[in-house]
Parts: structure tokens; sequence; C-alpha cells
């Protein structure tokens, strides 16, 4: 404690930086920002978007990047997007910033922030174009957590030959999130064709009875091959889960880098 105590009088790190070492957890004026999380559970910690104006949001991801140098923001819109950009330019102006409009999530990494990188592939799924913004999400995810990602778009059952001609690249993948809406019937299509572990991800496209995901949901939870499902639209969920799953694939294979 005595050497944060001096590094901190010394200005050689932030009283955030050391709380975040003593506690785990940095405080700002909008919260509490988890800072060991991703020690503690192999996940990164990120900031939910919903329901905080943009000042939080730019501040929680300013604490973020000070603490853990980078900052992963989900669901957040384009005044909260540049909000986070005005704060960094102030706090850290030396930070890389990316935004995904289609996929409502942020990164913004300092210079000296090494991303892992292992020796493992994820492949994200979709069914239609629909259904791009939570798979977006999961693969920016998994991404961030060190998988090569590999993107599978457009491949409904609506024409099975879709699925069928892209057999051979879901087999390659290590793990496959699958995304899907109305019925749900393409994670459990995919189950029955690969010997790889598949998340299912039921997305909130279609309307009518069970609309909006539910009955997606409900499809893939009864879904007679072997696959495991996350909530509606829970593209951080499934991104997550499939990025500790590729983690411990690189673990086994001894070569991960």
């Amino acid at each position: 404690m005595r050497d944060l105590l001096d590094a901190v009088a010394a200005g050689e790190i932030t009283p955030a930086e050391a709380e975040a070492e003593l506690a785990g957890y940095a405080t700002s004026g909008a919260g509490r920002f988890d800072a060991a999380r991703e020690t503690r559970s192999g996940v990164p910690e990120a900031v939910l978007g919903d329901g905080k104006t943009p000042e939080e949001i730019a501040d929680l991801a300013s604490t973020a990047v000070e603490t853990t140098g980078r900052a992963i923001v989900t669901r957040i819109d384009a005044p909260a997007a540049a909000a986070v950009r005005r704060e960094l330019a102030t706090e850290a102006p030396e930070a890389t910033v990316r935004w995904s409009e289609r996929s409502n999530w942020l990164v913004a990494t300092a210079p000296e922030f090494e991303r892992p990188d292992l020796n493992a592939t994820v492949g994200v799924v979709t069914a239609g174009t629909s259904d791009a913004v939570p798979a977006g999400e999961a693969a920016m995810l998994a991404a961030e957590m060190g998988a090569s990602v590999t993107r599978i778009s457009d491949v409904g059952v609506a024409s099975i030959a879709r699925t069928i001609d892209a057999v051979d690249r879901l087999r390659d993948q290590d793990v496959l999130i699958v995304a899907a809406g109305r019925e749900g019937a393409l994670p459990t299509v995919v189950a029955g064709l690969v010997d790889t572990p598949v998340i299912g991800l039921p997305v909130s496209t279609g309307y009518g009875h069970d609309g909006a995901g539910e009955a997606a949901f409900s499809g893939m939870i009864q879904s007679c091959t072997t696959l495991s499902v996350v909530n509606i639209d829970a593209g951080f969920t499934a991104g997550a889960q499939a990025g500790l799953i590729a983690r411990r694939v690189a673990d086994a294979r001894g070569d991960d880098v």
C-alpha cells in the first residue's frame, strides 16, 4: 500500500488507478467501474449505455481507460459516442476510439493497452441482415477477449441451401454464435450439422404472435439439438461465453500467443 501511496504522491499513477488496485474498482461521479472484472472472471467490464446520460457514459469510459487501458461501451448512440470522444480528447488524448453506428458499441484503448491474442476462432453467424445488431456486439466482445472472429452472414433457413453452402466454414470454427429472429430455427439446424459448441442468440426481429424475439427464444430453448441459449438480443453475453470457450480452446492447444 505504501508503494501505491508513494506512486500517487509522485504523480506516477492517478488516485483512480490506486483505488482500482486496492479495491478492485474505481469511483467516478457516474458510479463505480469494476476494474478487476477481467482479472477475476475473464470477461472485460463494459459500460451499458442504456439509462445513462452521455455525460455519465463519458465519465465512466474515461475512468475505464484510466484504470484498465480500455473502455468498452454497449448500446451507445451518436450523442453519447460524441461525448466520449470529447472527454477522452481532454483526459486521454492519445486514446484510439472505435464506434460502430450499426451495432451501437464503442471501444477506446490507450496506446499501451495490449489486447489478448488467442489461437482460437469464433464464428458469428446471422440468419439475416436484421440480426446484425446484437451479432455485431457479440463479435466485438469475442474479439476484445482475444479470439479471431469470422462473420458468416445471411444464411437463414428460409433458403436452406444458404445454410448448407456455409457448412464447411461453420465446421472450421472453435465455437459458434448463431443469431436469429422470427422462429429462431437457424441455431438448431447449425447445431445438428457441426461438432462445435453453438450459442443461440435470439434476436428481437419478427412480429405478430410471440414477436420481438419471444418465439425465437422459445424455439431455441426447446431445441432437440445441443446448444446453449442467451437472452433476447444479449450479444454481450453471447460474446463473453464464446470468448471464455475460446480461451479454454487456446489453453488446451498450448500455443496461445
